[in-house]
């Protein structure tokens, strides 16, 4: 037998791992150390044999079971035998042919690199960096012809859940609809038809797609597999019965269908394995649904990825990031990223959230739960393949996999126990669909196989003898002879070790590694070696700290005997598990509703938990952005930091707020914190569960069906563009895309360029943006653009409040910074200069510029007051828009409106004051 409680293996010199003892055959220690086999990364070979190049997220695996030899031969013929993998693209700085035009080069996103099996690990938590940086999406695009240009078909399939999703819609010039879902998915690789590309001279979606996206592999496919019919005989043959309804919603949506048909095609032959018929979840997601945050956007505001360090935490996906599966994750991040427009349906998520903040033991109840699951989606995605080959790596992973399914049934009746009393109609909706009895019968015949105690566990040694002993005895006479002849052997590797110590004098333990088998460790403090060293009998040594590890000819070849006799029970017990899967394989899509409960709940409770650390308030629904006491939402979760808040108020009748301040007064952050907040009131990851709680006191917000941000004055050496000429692409794309119910976010626009010209841009700008309805927050230095309120009623001037001290004893005077956001231009004059005395600046260079830019100023801001006329249609405007908000949004009881219409008249007849003109009004007294 193998003694000890403790095991301790190494990989190289690598960490320590403790273990926990297990009753199978013998066995008390369960040292596990390295990766597992089957997440081994395979070698790069490209279709022709080419050398790696840029790819996201780790290296793709290679198919169990193939080795270096078949995977060339498999390229080799399939690269011969079937003309649909054309060739791959992927680094810009080696795809660009002396000419200057797209060349395209093979890569190891082609055949063969893809795993057909994904090992599935435990999960406990997620970060933004692991969250984005794990590409495993292939997607599929096509673009109509002629006529049709500009219509677009989008297929997509992630490796690690088994869910094909389509998308066609009409795109403008700037294909900036394909270029932000592309954004979301972040492809593995992206499949057009070799027309887009033919003969170099790609077409103008091929060029922008290459061109955002350098790193991603490119392959071109003939258009012959893009082809419609094909891709609705594939979805009648994969859609799981559970999605049917989905056939009626691409009937005619001719290009997704397209798209399919060479996604599937081409997935079938780079995974060396199919899909199940009836077995794949099939969805079309419209553009309509979703408001459109375009890339740069999602970079500027820091949704899913901090801009200074890609791995931190400090994102809005940080923040909001509570999840235990990796499923809730990636629906969050999806969410962030695409927020549902629905109000109904936001103000059902935002029940859900808000019952489990109130009810303490539903909240806890489901947090434990729901922390045991593992990646029911990439567990789906690997039940749901056919492998072409059968290898012992394959039998395996699938013992594993029905180990997993085992595990992930018997958590679903403490889920159904958590809900079972829940109130609101979301929470109920998911209560009701685990109710299906699918779930109780696949565990039942699951359990006729497999022993009951058999489930997943952590670590190598405890998932083999997991492995091992899965099926129940008696079931095949063979395989009970083989695990006993793997028993005899860990027992004679047992009894080697004990009598090595007892022949050398010295206490030895045996542990296990994937990467070693079995091996000899012994702690080397206070021991007095022979000689001075080890035995010569001992090989392959190795030591950390005082743990030496070691083995022998005669446990090497014990070792080989055990991974034979393991072979023979991996085999055998993957025969009697495809029986059992052919059983359970019509049964298995309830899996579906399973995977998506557990990551909706999960995401709920994530929100949930955010709002318990900070003070959030449910936000409402009007056609109204207020805001009070809003807060920065990533700030505020930075240690030792409590952002200052501010009051927010934009309507129909007051739409357009030009904000002013000196530099580092705070004007960027609250632009940010604005649009934060508003994605956060409308994070939706379906359309049955849509919302969140916000950082402010109270909040009223519009839905925006666009979120669009100007910010940052970088250089882009890449595409040879000057900052101003980058202002002028992001506000060319802002013009050419909003709506009237777009939140739009400007922050210093015209400052790549002269002041005459920055202010002359500015200004046609703001007036272009004045003829729509949509909400504008416009930052700038340039005060002469103040001068609009005067101009336009809907024009609200705003500035960031500092306040100006002097020391008692130098008598210099400072700028401190309130951080808050008071109506009104601001009167600060030569802020810059202030911020230019707090460098190393000689002090009679400052002062001559204060000269100089005092003698400017008198010409160029002078102060321009408006009519008296002008002055009173603006106030008429305002308490007619704020009249026609009141009676639109209203709750007020009779007693508080009637006190709500006294202030307005107050204010109205302040501003007749101002104007000069006499404040009288027409009133019915009580």
């Amino acid at each position: 037998m193998i003694h000890g409680s403790t095991e301790e293996g190494t990989a190289g010199g690598g960490h320590t791992w403790a273990a926990t003892p297990t009753g199978r055959g013998g066995l008390n220690e369960t040292t596990s150390c390295g990766p597992r086999s089957t997440s081994s990364a395979s070698s790069q070979h490209g279709l022709d044999g080419g050398s790696a190049s840029c790819s996201r997220g780790p290296a793709p695996a290679r198919p169990p079971g193939a080795t270096g030899d078949l995977m060339g031969q498999f390229h080799h013929s399939l690269t011969r035998s079937n003309p649909l993998l054309l060739t791959t693209t992927s680094d810009s700085s080696s795809t660009r042919s002396h000419g200057g035009t797209p060349r395209l080069r093979r890569t190891p996103g082609a055949a063969g690199t893809h795993p057909a099996q994904t090992p599935l690990t435990d999960h406990t938590g997620c970060s933004s960096a692991t969250t984005t940086s794990a590409a495993s999406v292939i997607v599929a695009v096509v673009e109509g012809r002629g006529l049709a240009r500009g219509e677009i078909g989008m297929a997509s399939l992630n490796l690690k859940c088994p869910e094909l999703a389509l998308c066609q819609f009409a795109d403008t010039g700037t294909y900036a609809k394909v270029i932000t879902k592309m954004h979301i998915l972040v492809p593995l690789e992206i499949l057009m038809p070799d027309t887009a590309s033919e003969k170099g001279k790609g077409t103008k979606l091929f060029k922008l797609i290459t061109e955002n996206f350098p790193c991603v592999a490119f392959t071109a496919i003939q258009r012959k597999y893009f082809n419609e019919r094909k891709g609705l005989e594939y979805i009648q043959q994969l859609c799981a019965p559970e999605f049917g309804t989905v056939l009626m919603e691409v009937q005619a949506k001719y290009y997704c269908l397209a798209a399919a048909a060479a996604l599937l095609k081409y997935l079938e032959f780079i995974q060396n394995s199919v899909y199940a018929a009836k077995s794949l979840k099939v969805s079309f997601k419209g553009s309509e649904q979703t408001t459109m945050i375009d890339s740069a956007s999602a970079t500027n505001l820091e949704l899913v990825v901090n801009n200074r360090d890609r791995r931190s935490e400090h994102t809005l996906f940080g923040v909001l990031n509570h999840t235990k599966t990796p499923g809730g994750a990636r629906r969050l991040r999806s969410n962030i990223l695409e927020p549902l427009v629905d109000v109904d349906t936001i103000n059902m998520r935002l029940d859900a959230v808000q019952e489990l903040l109130q009810d303490e033991e539903l909240f806890f109840g489901l947090k434990n739960a729901i922390g045991h699951f593992l990646d029911i989606d990439q567990l789906l995605s690997v039940l749901v393949q056919i492998p072409k080959q059968e290898t012992v790596q394959v039998a395996e992973a699938k013992i594993t996999h029905v180990i997993q399914l085992k595990h992930t049934l018997d958590l679903v009746p403490q889920l159904r126990a958590v809900l079972k009393n829940c109130n609101t109609s979301l929470l109920k909706a998911y209560s009701s669909s685990l109710e299906d009895n699918r779930f109780d019968l696949i565990l039942e015949q699951i359990k006729t196989v497999i022993n009951d105690e058999t489930t997943y566990l952590k670590g190598s040694l405890n998932m083999r003898t997991q492995k091992c002993y899965a099926v129940r005895p008696n079931v095949n006479e063979f395989l009970d002879i083989a695990r006993r002849a793997y028993t005899e052997i860990v027992d004679d590797i047992a009894g080697l070790v004990n009598q090595t110590g007892e022949k050398y004098g010295m206490l030895m333990r045996t542990s296990f590694s994937t990467a070693r088998g079995f091996f000899i460790q012994m702690k080397l403090e206070g021991v007095v070696l022979p000689e001075g060293g080890l035995p010569p009998e001992f090989i392959k040594v190795t030591k950390q700290k005082n743990n030496c590890g070691f083995t022998t000819a005669d446990l090497m070849k014990m070792n080989d005997r055990c991974d034979e006799a393991l072979r023979e029970i991996f085999h055998i017990s993957y025969v009697v598990i495809c029986q059992l899967l052919s059983t359970i394989h019509e049964q298995i899509h309830c899996l579906y509703k399973l995977s998506d409960a557990v990551s909706m709940l999960d995401m709920l409770l994530s929100l949930a938990n955010a709002c318990t650390i900070s003070d959030y308030v449910r936000p409402e629904f009007t056609d109204t952005l207020a805001i009070k006491q809003g807060r920065h939402p990533i700030l505020e979760r930075l240690a030792g930091q409590q952002p200052v808040s501010n009051n927010s108020y934009i309507s129909d009748g007051s739409n357009f707020v030009i904000i002013t301040g000196p530099n580092m007064s705070g004007k960027s952050t609250y632009l940010k914190q604005v649009a934060l907040c508003q994605i956060m009131a409308q994070i939706a990851p379906c359309p049955i569960i849509p919302g969140s709680f916000v950082p402010a006191d109270y909040a009223s917000f519009r839905v925006a069906d666009q979120i669009f941000t100007r910010i940052g004055v970088d250089d882009d050496f890449e595409t040879n563009s000057s900052t101003f000429m980058l202002e002028m692409r992001e506000i060319s794309y802002i013009i050419h895309n909003v709506s009237d119910r777009s939140l739009i976010i400007i922050d210093e626009l015209g400052r790549g360029t002269s002041a005459e010209e920055g202010i002359g841009i500015c200004h046609s700008v703001c007036e272009f943006l004045l003829g729509l309805k949509a909400f504008t927050l416009f930052a700038t230095h340039f005060l002469e653009l103040c001068q609009l309120q005067s101009l336009y009623p809907s024009v609200e001037n705003q500035h960031m409040e500092v306040q100006h001290t002097r020391s008692a004893d130098t008598g210099t005077e400072c700028v401190v910074y309130t951080y808050l956001l008071n109506r009104g231009c601001s009167e600060e004059r030569h802020y810059g200069l202030r911020a230019a005395e707090m460098t190393a600046l000689p002090t009679s260079l400052i002062e001559e510029a204060k000269i100089i830019a005092s003698n400017v100023s008198q010409q160029l801001l002078a102060k321009h007051h408006s009519d008296p006329e002008t002055q009173r249609q603006r106030a008429v405007y305002h308490l007619a828009t704020r009249l026609q908000q009141a009676a639109r949004n209203s709750r007020l009881d009779p007693d508080s409106l009637r006190m709500y219409l006294k202030g307005l008249r107050k204010q109205y007849e302040a501003e007749l004051q101002a104007a000069g003109q006499p404040a009288s009004m027409d009133t019915v007294e009580e």
